[in-house]
């Protein structure tokens, strides 16, 4: 199997410790490709996760769809980033959360049980899975501070600089969402920006 494919998960991993090689043959076997084009679903909701992705290239987005059948952005995911609903993963319970593809996408995907299994044969496996997890509490506490403290224009701040060139790519009531905001209060504060 031809691992370029593999090279920018390999690159992820290494960031986080040393993995030795056996261990990067291994993530060859039981990680596969998975091309989704916009307007799929990665997981959807009252789904039971089975699976874990690595983006390669691409946009999703994770949302809820609340009793009124408003749709209510939670995040969005991009390139060298893992994606899945962790809490339904984990807990092998149906997803409240739906993850669609905003930008045709190219994924490294695992079933879960198989990860856990390569996750039990190494140690590095310990450091690469308590750095994912500080990094999510970490993601998950900041976005819940920012949306209970922050003014609307910090948070569109933080959203350019948390998601670098994504503003031109995606619809403005998806950014609108996930600011907490109406679509129309995020173009007044677009306006005010250009006006500097």
């Amino acid at each position: 199997m031809q691992t370029q494919i593999y090279e920018q998960l390999f690159n992820f991993f290494h960031l986080l410790t040393d993995v030795p090689n056996a261990e990067l043959e291994k993530i060859t076997n039981i990680f596969s490709k998975e091309n989704l084009k916009a307007g799929d679903f990665f997981i959807q909701g009252g789904e039971v996760p089975t699976k874990l992705g690595f983006v390669v290239s691409g946009i999703l987005r994770l949302f809820y769809i609340n009793e009124f059948g408003i749709e209510i952005t939670k995040s969005f995911c991009t390139k060298n980033n893992f994606v899945t609903v962790y809490s339904s993963l984990l807990l092998n319970q149906p997803s409240r959360v739906f993850i669609d593809v905003l930008e045709d996408a190219h994924l490294l995907v695992v079933n879960y049980d198989d990860y856990k299994r390569l996750a039990f044969g190494n140690p590095c496996w310990n450091i690469i899975n308590l750095k994912l997890a500080q990094g999510f509490l970490i993601n998950k506490e900041r976005r819940e501070s920012e949306l209970l403290l922050d003014d609307e224009a910090t948070r569109y701040i933080r959203f350019l600089n948390d998601y670098p060139g994504l503003e031109n790519r995606i619809q403005t009531d998806y950014i609108a969402s996930y600011l907490g905001m109406t679509s129309e209060s995020l173009n007044q504060i677009r306006s005010e920006f250009r006006g500097f």
